[in-house]
């Protein structure tokens, strides 16, 4: 019989972008925490860096949910696997409730996700220039897809109390829904960014006295226990059959993941790499690997007892100049590479791979140089979107023609130097019809790939690492936590 639990969940959600989303969100989980709940993050669509601050406030991995990466069945169940042991999951929006990959539909949408999930929404809107046009903006929100259901509504950026109140008339009569709360325009809550987005939290220092604002002002005028009323009465969710997070298939490919003693992959994590999905580290272990966290931007080099190194994007541009200084870290990246240590490289990884790295100041900063290739900042955005990328030939990740599923976002280009094996085609990337480098035991590219879309990239490196820990000296004494 299929287990069925309440799972307390609720969807924040807006009319469009920059209307209040994250602050709302973090706030909610500031004051749910500060009140004693075990709260779990997620965050609609590919973003890390929303995704880092719940994990901040929360305490538990922060976490993305996306309906075109991962498909339904994958959606249901890495929020089952993520929710488990928290009382109550709010769910981060992204850009307008309906918008995602396509105007015609909600793939990779908010929408999507509340649908998949039978969550409830709570609905932001900027109320800043309108009172009973509000309630037109949530009618037609409402009536635009009925398989979502707006649960409440919290207006944003109003001028005080007896705005607020012409707002909450005009939305409950011609809505039916209530409206629980509102912000104000508070500029001391405001986020910082850079190129990205928000500056990522581990960059951020102690961020007690921020979530402390955003608790209080949540606090004092949204209804706290309206919200976690509407999320408690989200309908019971029958546990989802796995299909991510299961043994992994032995064939050639993968032979020897999941077996024996776990194998050593290092793992870069600092403020210059810290893009991870949780999920791909959990795929990892999942598949027999030990992990060790090592900080390239302070000096570490690769771990001696490494059989395997993963290196995820990040902000390796704002420390080029100390990466580049740090060449203890160079030498052990040009050695392990050299040997044939397996390794992935995506995206701030890729470009601490390559010859040289042109910072927006136009400096240049020596990097691994494995790939031959100078990477130059940007003041634009050159890449951003879905990805979904398919092998040319057998690489650490995956075998000639399989497909994975991620997305790119990135702010410089990319120069060869000479002639290189390209790692993989590349759908819905308009002017890029390949991307990436193979080498003989690496694989690097821009694009950030989600391994839940494709576990079997995640058994099949592990199983690489695995057997290249057994034909190098002393290959034994690198199996083992």
């Amino acid at each position: 019989m299929t287990e069925a639990r309440g799972k307390p969940r609720i969807v924040i959600a807006a009319a469009n972008s920059g209307a209040g989303k994250t602050t709302v969100t973090l706030g909610l989980m500031a004051a749910f925490r500060r009140r004693g709940l075990a709260v779990q993050g997620f965050k609609a669509g590919p973003d890390y860096i929303d995704a880092s601050y719940h994990a901040a406030v929360t305490g538990r991995p922060g976490r993305n949910l996306d309906g075109w990466m991962l498909g339904a069945d994958g959606v249901r169940e890495l929020f089952w696997r993520g929710s488990e042991g928290a009382d109550l999951s709010i769910i981060e929006g992204v850009m307008g409730l309906y918008d995602g990959k396509s105007p015609l539909e909600n793939t990779g949408s908010t929408a999507e996700l509340a649908e998949l999930l039978d969550a409830p929404v709570l609905l932001m809107v900027d109320a800043s220039a309108m009172a009973r046009s509000t309630a037109a903006v949530v009618l037609g929100f409402q009536q635009f897809h009925r398989g979502v259901r707006i649960a409440g509504v919290i207006a944003n950026r109003v001028g005080g109390e007896a705005h607020f109140q012409l707002v909450r008339a005009a939305v409950e009569q011609a809505c039916r829904v209530p409206v629980i709360g509102y912000l104000t325009a508070q500029s001391r809550l405001a986020m910082p960014e850079r190129h990205l987005g928000l500056i990522p939290a581990l960059e951020r220092g102690d961020l007690g006295p921020l979530f402390g604002q955003l608790a209080d002002a949540v606090l004092q005028t949204v209804d706290l226990a309206g919200v976690q009323a509407i999320a408690e009465a989200a309908p019971p969710l029958a546990a989802p059959a796995p299909n991510i997070f299961v043994r992994a298939p032995q064939d050639a490919s993968t032979a020897g993941a999941g077996e024996g003693d776990p194998v050593v992959i290092a793992v870069a994590q600092d403020a210059a790499f810290n893009f991870y999905y949780p999920e791909n580290l959990e795929l990892l272990e999942w598949f027999g690997a030990s992990l060790r966290v090592f900080r390239p931007l302070e000096g570490e080099p690769i771990p001696e007892d490494a059989c395997g190194v993963y290196i995820g994007g990040g902000f390796p541009e704002a420390y080029a100049g100390r990466l580049a200084r740090n060449t203890a870290v160079l030498d052990s990246f040009r050695s392990r590479i050299a040997e044939g240590m397996p390794m992935f490289a995506e995206c701030g990884g890729f470009m601490f791979l390559t010859q040289s790295m042109t910072d927006l100041e136009g400096q240049a900063h020596p990097m691994v140089g494995a790939i031959p290739a100078r990477v130059t900042m940007t003041p634009q955005l050159t890449a951003l979107g879905y990805r979904e990328v398919t092998a040319l030939e057998d690489n650490v990740l995956l075998e000639r023609g399989e497909s994975i599923r991620g997305h790119a976002f990135h702010y410089s280009t990319v120069v060869y130097d000479a002639p290189v094996p390209r790692a993989w085609q590349v759908q819905d990337a308009p002017g890029e019809p390949v991307e990436g480098v193979r080498g003989p035991a690496f694989v690097a590219g821009y694009t950030h790939l989600h391994f839940a879309s494709n576990p079997r990239a995640a058994a099949r490196f592990v199983a690489v690492c695995r057997r290249y820990a057994r034909t190098r000296p002393q290959g034994a004494r690198r199996l083992g936590g």
